[in-house]
């Protein structure tokens, strides 16, 4: 029987690359669920093509829409957030590929957690504001996380069969983004469309900006601290234009061991929803002859300081990492919609992670609340910005 999956954030870059995936493999994967906000287009087309057992569409406004879209189809059709989690978590669906962008996956990534299903996770946000509670709540139902991430699906593949006490370092590597080679004067007159065209990887806008501006990995650094159970001195980060070198694992013995492939996320999607098997598959291959200068340098971080802010939350722990994650996404919305630039982002980050309360060992609620409290910190600065331009 193919394997259920439920797709959470069909309509996103992730989504839509992963319902490629499951479509070339019709006897292995079935979908079970597909969610999306408000992009009910392209949520139809893909229901009517999958004929899952259900659609959720976050955003209710568009509920009768999507209803009257679907009708004849037999699938059910559901709106709103709570719906979310409680579909996610009765779906027959044994995997779940948690794909939904930013702080609003963590609940539905909670959901399916303490269901006991096993998890793709592309939402980084889920580990990096709340790490501790998902170590927790994945001990106590026996969910287990597969990362989908590049980078964390290569350190977990350069893992595999190790004994993670031989671990030494881990080192993620970074594209760099669009404006590696820019100077500090240049990168306060870039635009978003600017930001948005990434060299190597085909993302969402929200991740492509972060990309850009170096949080992307600072998000990957407070997720790899729980994926793995590193101390932060344990992950470095290096800058690899070229994104064939996906990560390193450095062990004590000396040895160091590296994933490589070309820049498709398709290939860790895959891996995450056939692990432990490794399915064959028709994705173009790494061919060495085509990339014969791999170069790595330091990220620099004056240019760069949305990575130095993530180390400093991930170092502080508690509810820091939470409120670093609210205002990077206020900085980016405010910076996608013109209203900041491009350099003003790391200013707010720092602003409210100055300006906000610390709580050493934040509830599911707390978070919640600092999240809230993070994100009017956040916007009053961008406000404050604004009115001086």
């Amino acid at each position: 029987m193919p394997q259920k999956i439920a797709l959470l954030g069909s309509t996103g870059s992730i989504g839509t690359q992963a319902l490629d995936v499951i479509s070339r493999y019709p006897d292995e994967f079935k979908v079970d669920l597909l969610t999306g906000c408000n992009n009910i287009e392209l949520l139809t087309i893909q229901a009517r093509k999958f004929l899952p057992d259900s659609v959720v569409i976050c955003n209710k406004d568009h509920y009768r829409q999507l209803q009257e879209n679907l009708r004849g189809t037999g699938i059910k059709v559901l709106a709103g957030e709570k719906e979310l989690e409680q579909a996610v978590a009765s779906s027959d669906a044994g995997v779940v590929l948690a794909a939904i962008v930013g702080y609003s996956g963590l609940r539905p990534t909670i959901a399916a957690i303490n269901a006991g299903k096993k998890i793709a996770l592309a939402n980084k946000e889920t580990l990096v504001v709340a790490g501790e509670l998902i170590t927790a709540f994945t001990a106590i139902s026996g969910s287990t996380i597969i990362p989908v991430d590049s980078e964390h699906s290569a350190i977990f593949q350069c893992l595999s069969g190790e004994d993670r006490k031989s671990v030494e370092k881990i080192t993620l590597t970074a594209s760099g983004g669009p404006f590696l080679k820019l100077s500090a004067e240049e990168l306060k007159h870039v635009k978003p469309g600017d930001a948005l065209k990434h060299p190597n990887w085909n993302m969402g806008d929200k991740v492509t900006v972060d990309s850009a501006s170096m949080m992307n990995k600072g998000l990957e650094v407070i997720e790899a601290k729980w994926l793995f159970g590193l101390d932060p001195e344990q992950i470095k980060v290096i800058v690899h234009p070229q994104s064939i070198i996906h990560s390193f694992v450095h062990f004590k013995d000396g040895s160091v061991k590296a994933q490589l492939g070309i820049p498709d996320m398709r290939v860790p999607i895959l891996y995450a929803l056939s692990h432990p098997s490794r399915f064959v598959s028709d994705l173009p291959r790494l061919e060495f002859k085509d990339h014969d200068n791999l170069t790595f340098e330091e990220p620099d971080d004056n240019r760069f300081r949305n990575l130095p802010l993530a180390f400093m939350a991930l170092k502080k722990g508690g509810n820091m990492p939470c409120i670093l994650n609210a205002a990077n996404e206020m900085a980016v919305n405010a910076f996608l919609t013109g209203k900041i630039g491009f350099m003003q982002m790391p200013d707010i980050v720092e602003h409210t992670l100055e300006n906000s309360r610390f709580k050493s060992s934040p509830d599911l609620e707390s978070l919640e609340e600092s999240d809230r409290e993070a994100r009017i910190i956040a916007q009053n600065y961008i406000d404050k910005l604004q009115h001086l331009i």
